[in-house]
Order: C-alpha cells, then structure tokens, then sequence
C-alpha cells in the first residue's frame, strides 16, 4: 500500500507522542535497556568511521529520535558543537533525560524535517543519521538540503541503514513492515541513494557492513553468511553505510 508524505511524516510524528516505550514521560527503564543495545552498533559505526567524527567541530544528527546517540557522540568529542533534530517534537522532548544519562548537554536541539533544516549555508562538517535515512522517503530534496548546509569537504553519514538491491527491494520492504509495522519503513536501494547524491552534486559510496552486533539468532547466521561474501552484498538484503561527501576542500578553521 502506498502512503503519500505528508501521512508518513504524520504518522512518525504522533508515534513519538503516543509510543508507550517512548512518549514524553514513559517509563524510562526498557527504552533505556533497548537503547543501550543499540548503543553497540553505533559505538562500532563511530570507530568505523572515526576520523569523520574527530575531524568535525560542527556536527547535526539527522532523525535523532531522542538524540541518545548525539549524546554519545557529544560526550566522546565535548569540544565539538553537536546538535540534534527530529522530525518529531515529541521525540526531543525526552533529550533531557539522556542528557542526564550520558551527563553532557547537547549545543542544540530542534524539531525540523531532512529536508528543510534550520541551519546556516555551509555550516556543518558533518551530518549523521543512525539507523534513520530509511524514513525519509523525500530523499532527493534531503540531498539537495544537505548539499546547502555542508561545508565544502563535509560529509553526511547514513549508519546502519537497511539496504538491497533494486531487483529484492520489494521483498526487503515487506519484511521490514513486518517484524515493525508500527511505523512505515522502507529500504534504501543503494544504486539509487547513490544517483540521488550524484544529482544533488554530492559524491557517495556504499560501504557494506554486515554486523552481526545485537542481532537476533537468525540474523546471525544470516548476516555471518553475507559477510564472507562480498559480492552477494550488493544483491542480497544487507545493512550498510552510505558515504556521502561534498566536493571541495574544507574552509579553513
């Protein structure tokens, strides 16, 4: 069934406000418990790409939820400006408590969609989502938004995305809906991401990471199986990172 995005944004909106794990004022004690689980992947996604986070003084985390992970990362580089944004106003009103979990402040926190950010022209060295580009639907003008807000040499990371080739995208997509139907999924075709950056004048590769951190029994053997095929990764469903960098030598600081 096909959803337009206006629906799909209002559907992402009001499941901050009215999830029982993660609504303004829930009980905190399982979503810290999940979130924690996650916080694996993202501390291997961080070390996976490291010299893109310690380079950057002006990051913005992209689909932040609750901004947990942008916590992190302000805390591993407290003399970086890190700020985070959501779709929801729902979801950042709950960055308090993980601000007091992590005991760090973020510089900023704001409600605004992937595609109109409230942010200066060439303004940021990095841009990064974790496990979010996959919600966006509108990724074309995400591009061309992030095309505006980077500095020339910046770069945008998508971390631990669902991705598959164009040809299982629509096997891919109905499981993804499956296993959480909640909120609308997607999966990203990685040829496309990657023509929708090159049209935005944006350079991107699709690095291919088949972790099997915090995976379930059958997505262990699955992804342990990928992963010592790399030719298969481009066919079969797989999570990966999309790269993405705009031309130009950076300003000097």
């Amino acid at each position: 069934m096909s959803i337009t995005l206006s629906e799909k944004e209002r559907i992402e909106i009001e499941y901050w406000r009215n999830s029982e794990l993660e609504r303004p004022g829930a009980d905190i004690v399982n979503n810290l418990v999940f979130k924690l689980a996650e916080a694996r992947i993202l501390l291997h996604k961080i070390e996976r790409h490291r010299d893109s986070f310690a380079g950057a003084r002006r990051m913005l985390e992209v689909g932040a939820g609750q901004g947990w992970a942008a916590c992190i990362v302000k805390r591993l580089w407290p003399q970086a400006h890190v700020a985070a944004c959501d779709i929801s106003p729902y979801a950042i009103a709950s960055l308090e408590l993980w601000e007091r979990v992590f005991q760090i402040r973020l510089d900023e926190a704001f409600a605004a969609r992937s595609y109109a950010l409230p942010v200066a022209p060439a303004s940021l060295d990095l841009v990064f989502c974790f496990e979010a580009a996959h919600h966006f639907v509108a990724h074309r003008r995400t591009f061309a938004e992030l095309a505006r807000v980077l500095q020339p040499g910046g770069r945008c990371l998508y971390l631990h995305e669902p991705a598959c080739s164009s040809a299982l995208h629509w096997a891919a997509h109905a499981r993804v809906n499956r296993k959480r139907p909640e909120v609308p999924e997607d999966v990203l075709v990685h040829s496309k991401i990657e023509a929708l950056a090159a049209d935005a004048g944006l350079q991107c590769e699709t690095c291919f990471d088949p972790t099997i951190v915090n995976r379930g029994p059958a997505e262990t053997v699955y992804y342990s199986l990928v992963g010592r095929m790399p030719l298969l990764q481009r066919v079969l469903p797989c999570t990966a990172d999309f790269v993405v960098t705009k031309p130009g030598n950076p300003r000097a600081s």
